[in-house]
């Protein structure tokens, strides 16, 4: 389930739980929507961190998109979806299309600028996976192998 501090910002702000089911109806009925993954809580602190800056967001862009939580359940099989490789992340969406991620958490200002940028981005698939930097090895020609 959600951490307690999530689950009072989801109540407080009326913010809702997405899932596989329901994504593509809740991103198509918003021009801008904001996908919160937020990951396992008890592992992670930055989603804690990331769950109280999120409505910040919404205010600072004057409610230009919509957010919502992934439910954990749906969580891995829509990180597939929109190919990112770490937990806390913001999936942002245009009419259902995306635009962009932000993983982890970063400083006021960068979100500012990097929120702003994915806003006014075109459409596109998201970028291929990327493996974690520890998951590769190299083979004894140099390329990448991974487990």
């Amino acid at each position: 389930m959600f951490s307690p501090a999530l689950a009072t910002m989801m109540e407080r702000h009326r913010i809702r739980v997405v899932d596989e089911a329901n994504i593509g109806a809740f991103a198509k009925a918003h021009e801008f929507t904001a996908l919160f993954f937020p990951g396992d809580w008890l592992r992670l602190a930055e989603s804690n961190d990331v769950a109280v800056i999120l409505p910040e967001l919404v205010q600072a862009f004057q409610g230009v998109f919509k957010p919502a939580v992934v439910s954990r359940e749906s969580e891995r099989k829509l990180q597939t979806r929109y190919r990112f490789n770490a937990f806390p992340a913001l999936v942002f969406l245009r009419n259902g299309e995306y635009l962009g991620v932000i993983k982890r958490v970063l400083d006021w200002q960068d979100y500012l600028t990097q929120i702003a940028g994915i806003l006014t981005s075109a459409p596109s698939a998201p970028p291929p996976f990327e493996f974690p930097h520890a998951c590769a090895t190299h083979d004894h020609h140099g390329h990448d192998q991974f487990d």
